[in-house]
């Protein structure tokens, strides 16, 4: 979670949501790494989740991650919950509950839908306070 909460402050730096995302392989390497980038890229798809998942799966050569884990900063949205289940990644770690946005515990509920094909484990409130601290300071900055 140290490398995502890295990543949230580089997007930050560049203007963007602060959210970082790491994909781990099975045998625990880091695969991938990502930061927001949807001002950047003109892309709303630019999510932390779906670049780290699209990086991961491009270095391993394959269309999903099975046995991966994917660890962020703030409860992903419907969008990227449906990218994790697509990619079949393992385990979910995330810091920040989106109460706004979320989509896995909040909101839709994504994984406990009978359409949703694989729900991988999750793990919520893995280093909350400072994923919380830089999505506040971010916000209160722009307001």
């Amino acid at each position: 979670m140290h490398e995502a909460l890295s990543e949230a402050r580089a997007a930050a730096s560049r203007g963007e949501v602060p959210v970082g995302a790491v994909v781990v392989g099975p045998d625990g390497a880091v695969l991938a790494t990502a930061g927001n980038r949807t001002r950047e890229l003109n892309d709303p798809t630019a999510h932390a989740e779906v670049l780290a998942i699209r990086a991961a799966c491009a270095a391993l050569g394959a269309e999903r991650l099975p046995g991966c884990d994917l660890y962020v900063t703030l409860e992903p949205c419907p969008m990227c919950a449906a990218a994790i289940s697509f990619a079949r990644i393992a385990r979910l770690y995330y810091g920040a509950a989106d109460p706004k946005s979320g989509g896995v515990a909040q909101g839709p509920r994504l994984y406990s839908h009978a359409q949703c094909h694989h729900a991988p484990e999750v793990y919520d409130g893995i280093n909350a306070a400072p994923s919380e601290a830089l999505l506040r300071d971010f916000f209160r900055e722009r307001r």
